[in-house]
């Protein structure tokens, strides 16, 4: 939490080269392949030793029915495309996967088996029609599922679920345009899929080992004497601390649920007031896209002189800060939380101060399907957002047995 991604791994999320669209790769011979290798890429690098299915049968009947289908996960963990590869397997469909851009771009090896493994590339900083004419062309010809994360990013927070974007209802909507003038009129669906882990480990063991390197990385001798909680949360209010007097000069005053959002928005409103016309509008992932959609394209064009090339990084990478702050969510963790929140928001801290993430199983991961949610051409122009979105959301929502923030205690 809050230190900050080193340049290098910043520059591996956003890309300063034009951005070309990568299509998938259709046919079901690579996929039959890659298959075979999902629950071992599992156990060795993520350590899910388990991926149980559940509701796949309303999955199978709407691929009988012949309808175009989106499959809307949440999204908490790296593996999830992965454990989404196992519930293929159940179903006996592959499916299309809308990834970002920048996983294609990292290694040779992945830029070769993603599109054979039915992945296609979404540039996260603009507008990509490419992408969207990629979603709804496989919904109109219904060849296989294609699966949209609607929160946009990985949240590592397994009992929240984050702001759905507009994007999943847009493309079902045109797609659904388009199915209805077939002869006969076919229909465009929505199953909503929860993804829940569970932590078969010792969770103290592994907490208490993740806080001893951290706070190490501190300089501190480990706080070994003190409940795992108070060190999460001596070690949490440090490290805002740090970040705090970097942007501020000061520590801020009061709870740290308090301090993350208002350090977020001194972070990235000197930003927007200069990139984006001081338009603060949005949650902190739309924000940080609108700013990366504004300061990209000079860099991307590659004429900048390079103090301003250096002077754009830097605001990318405050920009990214800002977005780690919201990743956080107040009230996530206290005295009576499960113990797998403990380690998700360590895992958080490990990824924020190291951009990786230390393997802790043995995890099982439970699939499940939801109902299917028909989609109509049309939509209530009046209505914001888009209706699609709130069904979505309270259907996800029930499938992985939580509460929306709203109207939790």
């Amino acid at each position: 939490m809050l230190i900050g991604p080193a340049p290098d791994s910043m520059r591996r999320v956003v890309i300063d080269k034009p951005y070309v669209p990568v299509p998938p790769r259709h046919g079901r011979l690579w996929p039959r392949l890659l298959s075979c290798c999902v629950p071992r890429l599992l156990r060795q690098h993520y350590g899910v030793t388990e991926v149980g299915c559940a509701g796949v049968e309303h999955l199978k009947a709407s691929l009988r029915a012949g309808h175009g289908i989106i499959l809307a996960p949440n999204h908490s963990r790296d593996e999830d495309p992965l454990v989404l590869g196992m519930l293929a397997r159940a179903a006996g469909s592959p499916f299309f996967i809308m990834a970002s851009w920048h996983l294609f771009t990292q290694r040779p090896t992945l830029a070769f088996l993603l599109p054979r493994a039915g992945a296609f590339s979404v540039y996260r900083e603009g507008i990509d029609r490419a992408a969207l004419h990629t979603a709804i062309d496989i919904l109109e010809h219904a060849e296989r599922p294609l699966v949209i994360f609607p929160e946009g990013h990985i949240s590592r927070t397994n009992d929240r679920l984050n702001h759905l974007m507009e994007g999943i209802a847009v493309i079902a909507r045109s797609a659904a345009r388009k199915r209805a003038r077939l002869e006969p009129p076919a229909k465009i669906v929505v199953h909503p899929v929860a993804i829940r882990y569970r932590f078969h480990g010792d969770v103290p063991a592994a907490v208490a080992a993740v806080l001893d390197q951290i706070e190490s990385r501190l300089t501190w001798t480990p706080h070994r004497h003190l409940a795992p909680l108070e060190r999460i949360r001596k070690v949490g209010e440090a490290l805002l601390t740090l970040k705090e007097l970097e942007h501020l000069g000061h520590p801020n005053p009061g709870l740290v649920a308090d301090r993350l959002p208002r350090l977020m928005h001194a972070i990235l409103a000197p930003l927007e007031d200069e990139w984006t016309g001081g338009n603060h509008d949005g949650t902190a992932y739309e924000r940080v896209k609108r700013l990366r959609a504004a300061i990209l394209p000079d860099l991307v064009k590659g004429d900048l002189s390079e103090s301003e090339r250096d002077r754009r990084w830097r605001d990318l990478a405050n920009a990214n800060l800002a977005l780690q702050l919201a990743h956080y969510p107040p009230g996530y963790l206290s005295e009576n939380s499960p113990a797998q929140r403990f380690l998700e928001t360590l895992e958080r801290f490990e990824e924020d101060l190291t951009d990786r993430v230390g393997k802790h199983g043995p995890i099982s991961a439970n699939v499940t399907v939801g109902d299917a949610i028909e989609v109509s051409p049309a939509r209530d122009s009046h209505a914001d957002p888009d209706p699609l979105l709130p069904e979505i959301k309270r259907q996800l929502e029930d499938l992985m047995g939580i509460q929306s923030p709203e109207v939790q205690e």
